[in-house]
């Protein structure tokens, strides 16, 4: 046991995420006219704006993305009878909060909406409470070297290279706590999720568009311009959500959720890579920039409240999906089909059930009453399960409606072999809800499908019949 207090520093130290940015996240979300007034607050001192922003919202300290290997030392060092200080720049309603849900703080020193305690304050705050030298200190980036400067010795934690090689210069370093893991950029972007902007070919391919180079560049440019903004508003919805994701068995693990990539790189990044989808979709044509326009600003409304409307949520994924294929075909300059639409749109209602269903189901096995950020109950599953699998059925009789109509005659040299298609989609309609019902369901049922083996082969048994119906019997 050592008789020397321990300092430890919140942001980046002892959670993987900086609790200003959080709460200015928050703010925005439940106050937007919060926004507003920022500007005027920090014209006040930092110190009053985190006071002002900590007083907007709520927080659950229990779910923020603490460093459990510090944590776990620390609460050893608690065991053994050390005396701990929370010494933090964050405001001290939010300190207080993580120190009472931790138990094992003896004090805490804080930002008290008039001195931001951060850098060389501080350090003079440390050095007044006990004594020059008279205190170890944990901390992680540049402004902490000061306090390592005047305390007895650093524990570095979480911190760049630059940084502890600044700290061994001029501090006695006790102990290293390796930086976390922040290689988070394709899941940042999600860019498993760019598969799904390959709905783009979908009425070029059904209009059998032969492709020339003009064509791919096109859809190229078209595809790239689709995934950069998804991309953007998954970042948005992702801070967003950071509250409800820590509370996902799955999604806790997300880049913004585990801490693993800061929030203020989402902030910064997402405006960027939206400026250059718009500015790639220009040169596509003015159609398909107001087409992803609508996406964008459909995207937007979803995450920022009509995600949590029972049955609206789905609507809108449905949407979301279906105007892909639109702006596919405002891309290639063909009239798009009403029979492609009207499937579409029924199709991707069952799979936005299946994926609502997925999230109650792993909810309802983490003992959840309700989904957390969503309308519904766990308890709704079975209602979900029933609407999803009527509006996948449904997709299903406009295909086969479709295939008795003139332009089956007018597109294929062998209409009466399109309908073997109508079972192969029967088959996977009803093989997916299968999966979900059986609890083998990714979240996310287009994911699911490139990597099941029985959605691939029905896949490529749908496209054979294509294939087959436009060109003949090859025999």
């Amino acid at each position: 046991m050592t008789s020397i207090p321990l300092a430890v520093d919140l942001d980046g130290t002892l959670v993987l995420t900086d609790t200003l940015h959080e709460s200015a996240l928050r703010a925005v979300r439940e106050h937007p006219l919060a926004s507003l007034q920022m500007p005027l607050w920090l014209m006040q001192g930092k110190a009053h704006l985190k006071q002002k922003l900590a007083g907007l919202t709520a927080f659950d300290p229990a779910s923020l993305p603490y460093n459990q290997a510090l944590l776990q030392w620390l609460k050893a060092e608690h065991a053994h009878g050390r005396k701990l200080v929370l010494c933090t720049a964050a405001d001290r309603s939010i300190a207080t909060a993580v120190a009472d849900h931790l138990g094992i703080f003896d004090e805490v020193m804080a930002s008290d909406g008039s001195t931001n305690l951060s850098s060389h304050r501080k350090a003079d705050a440390l050095e007044a409470r006990f004594g020059a030298g008279g205190f170890d200190y944990a901390g992680n980036a540049r402004p902490d070297l000061e306090v390592w400067q005047r305390a007895r010795h650093a524990i570095i934690v979480n911190a760049g290279a630059s940084v502890e090689r600044a700290a061994r210069k001029q501090s006695e370093v006790e102990r290293v706590f390796a930086p976390v893991d922040g290689t988070g950029l394709p899941r940042m972007l999600r860019m498993h999720q760019w598969l799904k902007n390959l709905l783009l070919l979908i009425a070029p391919l059904a209009a059998h568009i032969v492709p020339d180079a003009t064509f791919v560049i096109t859809m190229l440019i078209a595809f790239l311009a689709f995934s950069l903004c998804a991309s953007a508003v998954y970042i948005a919805n992702d801070l967003f959500d950071l509250d409800s994701d820590r509370r996902h068995p799955r999604k806790h693990a997300r880049p913004f959720a585990s801490g693993r990539v800061p929030v203020l790189h989402g902030v910064l990044l997402a405006p960027v890579l939206l400026a250059v989808a718009f500015l790639l979709a220009s040169s596509v044509g003015t159609g398909f920039t107001a087409w992803l326009a609508c996406y964008f600003l459909l995207t937007c409304a979803y995450s920022w409240g009509l995600k949590r409307l029972v049955i609206v949520d789905c609507l809108v994924l449905a949407m979301l999906y279906t105007l892909r294929i639109i702006a596919g075909a405002e891309a290639a300059g063909i009239p798009l089909s009403f029979w492609l639409l009207a499937f579409a749109v029924f199709l991707f209602l069952s799979l936005a059930f299946v994926k609502r269903y997925a999230e109650l189901d792993v909810q309802a096995q983490a003992g959840s009453a309700r989904a957390h950020g969503r309308g519904y109950l766990t308890s709704d599953a079975p209602l979900v399960q029933n609407l999803g699998v009527t509006s996948g059925y449904a997709s299903v009789l406009v295909l086969a409606l479709y295939l008795n109509s003139d332009a089956v005659l007018k597109l294929y040299r062998s209409p009466q072999f399109m309908w073997c298609a109508v079972p192969v989609m029967l088959f996977w309609v009803s093989w997916v809800w299968f999966k979900a019902h059986r609890g083998q369901m990714h979240d996310d049922p287009l994911l699911f499908a490139v990597r099941d083996k029985a959605s691939l082969l029905a896949g490529s048994a749908f496209l054979l019949v294509l294939v087959i119906g436009s060109r003949g019997w090859v025999w």
